[in-house]
C-alpha cells in the first residue's frame, strides 16, 4: 500500500472559557475531529457493540471525567458543538484506550487486540549533555498511519494557569506537549497483567492535567498518584534541567532516572523493581533494540536537536525500526511512525514531522509565535 502524502499538522490556537476553547477547536478542524471519531467508533462497531452498550460504556467514562475535572467535560462539549458531532463521540476519542479495552472485555474478544500498538520511542536529554545547553525532550509516535490525517497541534491560552501546546489526535485534550512553565510530557505504551482490573482516569486526561501544572513537583504527583486502568510509560521533564521516566502500572509507579544525562525508553519495562513485581505481557520484539539503538546513535558527547532527530530517523531492521514506514498490520490496517516530535521547553517550541519515514520536513510550532517551516532534515 502507498503511504499517504504527508502534510504539516494543522495548528489550532484557542482561548477563553473551557467551552469556548472547545468550540473554537471543533470549528477549526471539524473534518479531522470526525476522522478521529471514525477510527475508534469503527473499532467499537467491529466488536459488535450495540448502541445501548456503547452509550452505557461512554456514560461511565463521562462520569469519571467529570469527577476528575468538570472543565474537561465542558471543553469536550464545546468541541462537539463546534465540530457538529455528539459529545459521546468526543468522550470516545479522549478515552479510546480504555473504552476499546472495556468493549473487548464485554464482548470476550481478546483476539481483537490491535497490533498497530500505540508504541513510541522517547528520549530526554539533560542540559549537561545538550549542545544547546537546554533540555531536549522528544519522541516518535507509532500508531495508526491514518492519524497523520487526524492529528493537530493545539495551543491553549489560559487565564487559570500556564498556556500549553500539545500534539494530539483531533478531538482529544492532550497527548504529548509542553507548557509555559517549562513542563513537558511524552508517553508510550506498556502492558502488564494488572491492566483493566480496576477503574482509572483515562490516560489522555492525566497527560492534560500535567500540562496544566505550574510546578514540576505537582506534575510528577499527577503522574504518580492518579489511578489508571492500564499501564503506560510517561516521561516528564522541566526546562529547569531535569527529567524522570515513570513506568506506570495501574496501581503503582516505578521511576527511572537519567543515566549520564540521558533517558531513552521504548515499549518494555526496564525498572528492576517493576520486573520483580509484575509480568510484561505486551512485549514488542522491536522494542528491545529501539531504545538501545537511539542511545547508541546519540553517543557519549554533546547532543543537538538535530542529533536526536537523526537518531529517531534510524531505519535499522526496517520496517520494525525506530522510524517505521507505513505498512499493513495483521488486521489489514496501516501502522507507522505517525510523527516525530522534538521539544525545546526553554524556547517553548516543538518541531514536528508527519510520517517521518516518508517525510523529513519539519514545522516548528511555538507557544508564542506562528508556525514556521524548517529546512528539510539531512538524509
Amino acid at each position: 500500500m502507498n503511504a499517504p502524502v504527508p502534510q504539516p499538522f494543522p495548528f489550532v490556537a484557542v482561548s477563553g472559557t473551557p467551552f469556548e476553547r472547545g468550540q473554537q477547536y471543533g470549528k477549526a478542524v471539524p473534518d479531522r475531529v470526525k476522522r478521529s471519531i471514525g477510527l475508534y467508533a469503527g473499532t467499537l462497531d467491529e466488536l459488535g457493540l450495540t448502541a445501548d452498550e456503547k452509550a452505557r460504556l461512554i456514560g461511565q467514562f463521562a462520569r469519571e471525567i467529570s469527577a476528575f475535572g468538570q472543565h474537561y467535560l465542558d471543553e469536550m462539549r464545546g468541541i462537539a458543538d463546534g465540530a457538529g458531532v455528539a459529545l459521546d463521540d468526543i468522550i470516545l476519542v479522549n478515552a479510546r484506550t480504555e473504552i476499546v479495552a472495556e468493549a473487548r472485555r464485554l464482548k470476550n474478544r481478546p483476539e481483537a487486540e490491535d497490533d498497530a500498538v500505540d508504541g513510541c520511542t522517547g528520549a530526554i536529554i539533560l542540559p549537561e549533555r545538550s549542545a544547546t545547553g537546554r533540555l531536549i525532550h522528544g519522541q516518535n509516535w507509532d500508531w495508526r498511519a491514518e492519524c497523520a490525517e487526524t492529528a493537530i497541534v493545539l495551543r491553549v491560552s489560559r487565564e487559570d494557569g500556564p498556556d500549553f501546546m500539545t500534539f494530539v489526535e483531533a478531538g482529544g485534550l492532550a497527548r504529548c506537549g509542553m507548557n509555559a512553565a517549562g513542563i513537558a510530557i511524552t508517553a508510550n505504551y506498556l502492558e502488564s497483567e494488572r491492566d483493566y482490573k480496576q477503574s482509572g482516569i483515562p490516560l489522555v486526561l492525566i497527560r492534560r492535567k500535567v500540562l496544566e501544572q505550574r510546578h514540576y513537583a505537582m506534575a510528577l504527583r499527577i503522574v504518580a498518584a492518579t489511578p489508571k486502568a492500564c499501564s503506560n510509560n510517561m516521561m516528564v521533564s522541566t526546562a529547569e534541567g531535569w527529567g524522570i521516566d515513570f513506568e506506570c502500572a495501574p496501581d503503582e509507579v516505578f521511576p527511572l532516572y537519567p543515566d549520564n544525562g540521558l533517558i531513552v525508553h521504548a515499549n518494555h519495562w526496564l525498572s528492576p523493581v517493576a520486573l520483580a513485581k509484575l509480568k510484561d505481557v505486551g512485549l514488542l520484539g522491536d522494542s528491545f533494540y529501539r531504545d538501545k539503538r537511539v542511545a547508541q546513535l546519540l553517543g557519549g558527547g554533546k547532543i543537538s536537536p538535530d542529533d536526536l532527530k537523526a537518531a529517531f530517523f534510524d531505519d535499522f531492521a526496517t520496517p520494525f525500526a525506530v522510524c517505521r514506514p507505513v505498512l499493513p498490520n495483521s488486521a489489514g490496517d496501516l501502522s507507522a511512525t505517525v510523527a516525530m516530535i522534538i521539544m525545546d521547553p526553554v524556547a517553548g517550541s516543538m518541531d514536528v514531522a508527519p510520517l517521518p519515514a516518508h517525510c523529513r520536513d519539519f514545522t516548528r510550532y511555538s507557544l508564542k509565535d506562528a508556525p514556521v517551516t524548517l529546512a528539510r532534515a539531512a538524509e
